[in-house]
């Protein structure tokens, strides 16, 4: 395989990377069409078979089917397949392939896997990308381990390994694709909700996976040295942090005569911790999520919405994102030309590629509900829910994906492709170099707020 890409064929990077998407998930859907993927052996509707590669491709978990009841074994793993590539980036599986094959690695191809890869430099991304590939198998391996632990004894030795190796894989993917469902269709992790070390375990997959390579690495070098990490890897770390404690507070002051009042008091806490991770953007969840209070669903959507890091295998706004709209803010009240923090002042042009991909985000969520509840009879909030996991490319859902008509499974289909590779194009098209005018314009104030 020969990465080399012709200059004639005028791809922008960010143009290339959505391509390859397109392409996978195409593949994904002609393969899950056929009657081998299905436990019936019947042919299924094309629609439905690319909602769900595009779900597994872009790590979101909203599926139209059961995984466990509707999927044979040979679809099961086609699922799998693509929710790797898709929680790595296509651009880091061909380069894996690449440098297996022993094929040189040119500029053009460095300069995509920088960008896949969520590296803000071009130099060592390919050992970058060496270290994430025997990182990923580590840890989903450790992962499985630690899984199997729990479900070998229940479900036997294959079983058991083979539940291991698929949860261990959606996890740390951030996927939300469960085969649980012989305990009951859609039943995600429930049935574990009294299981600490299965929710423990899923729940550090989730947040290891969220945090993004470039995170990984800088940790490796540096090892326990907070000082000596680059600023991103401060912002990911600390915002992270804050969100799943805050989250998981709130949650146990939410949920506590709620959705966990038949729980003890370590299980509330243990389902609190997990159900603050897991919309960041893993899909997962410990308690049926229709047993929410308002107040928990308004919750899990702000953390969907907001997502994982960049560079990494969640989705949403990221919390780069929201940490600079956040200093920003801050900034702004206290009158101060610059945004600072840690000791490091950030560009100026941060803030507008921060407020545009905010705002882009939040009008899709805004049309996409607007489009479905003009053409099924939803309850808004189970709309506003649906789009918003979506495009975060969570997965969670309080129930109406299998009810969606074709127009609706469409738009939901568009959002998970969007929140897979949205952020990354817009940010791109953004630092793109534009003619601007030469004269400036005369300056004039207006009000604000």
């Amino acid at each position: 395989m020969n990465l080399t890409i012709k200059k004639h064929n005028h791809l922008r990077y960010e143009q290339f990377i959505v391509l390859g998407y397109l392409i996978i998930i195409l593949t994904g859907g002609i393969l899950l069409s056929l009657p081998v993927s299905s436990r019936a052996g019947v042919w299924t509707p094309f629609l439905n078979s690319v909602f769900t590669a595009t779900s597994a491709t872009c790590v979101t978990g909203l599926v139209v089917y059961d995984t466990y009841t509707y999927w044979s074994l040979f679809g099961q793993l086609v699922i799998l397949i693509l929710i790797q590539i898709g929680g790595l980036g296509f651009m880091t599986v061909i380069t894996l392939l690449s440098i297996f094959l022993k094929r040189n690695i040119g500029l053009h191809e460095r300069k995509l896997l920088m960008m896949s890869a969520g590296s803000p430099v071009i130099s060592g991304v390919v050992r970058l990308i060496r270290r994430v590939a025997i990182g990923t198998f580590i840890i989903e391996s450790i992962g499985a381990l630690i899984l199997a632990t729990q479900f070998c004894p229940q479900m036997g030795l294959f079983a058991g390994l083979y539940n291991a190796m698929f949860h261990s894989v959606s996890a740390f993917c951030n996927a939300g694709f469960d085969i649980l469902g012989k305990y009951g269709p859609f039943c995600s992790l429930t049935v574990y909700q009294n299981n600490p070390i299965v929710l423990l375990t899923i729940a550090s997959l989730i947040v290891i996976g969220g945090i993004g390579f470039f995170v990984w690495n800088d940790i490796l070098i540096h090892k326990f040295h907070f000082r000596r990490y680059q600023l991103h890897t401060k912002i990911v770390l600390s915002v992270t942090a804050f969100l799943i404690i805050s989250g998981a507070f709130l949650l146990f002051f939410f949920e506590y005569k709620h959705s966990f009042l038949n729980l003890s008091f370590s299980e509330k806490v243990t389902s609190a911790i997990f159900q603050s991770v897991t919309p960041r953007t893993a899909g997962f969840n410990s308690v049926p999520m229709e047993e929410l209070s308002e107040s928990g669903h308004l919750l899990t959507m702000i953390l969907m919405f907001i997502g994982g890091s960049p560079g990494s295998t969640a989705g949403g706004i990221k919390v780069t994102t929201f940490a600079v709209l956040l200093l920003g803010a801050v900034a702004s009240s206290r009158n101060e030309n610059h945004i600072t923090t840690f000791k490091r002042r950030l560009d100026d042009g941060i803030v507008k590629q921060a407020s545009a991909i905010f705002f882009l985000y939040l009008s899709l969520v805004i049309v996409s509900t607007l489009l479905i509840c003009s053409n099924q009879s939803f309850e808004m909030e189970d709309v506003l829910f649906e789009t918003i996991s979506g495009l975060g490319t969570v997965g969670l859902t309080r129930g109406i994906t299998t009810s969606l008509n074709q127009f609706s499974r469409t738009i939901i289909i568009l959002l998970m492709f969007a929140g897979r590779v949205g952020g990354l194009t817009l940010a791109l098209v953004l630092a793109e170099k534009r003619t601007h005018a030469i004269l400036n314009r005369p300056v004039e104030k207006i009000m604000i707020g």
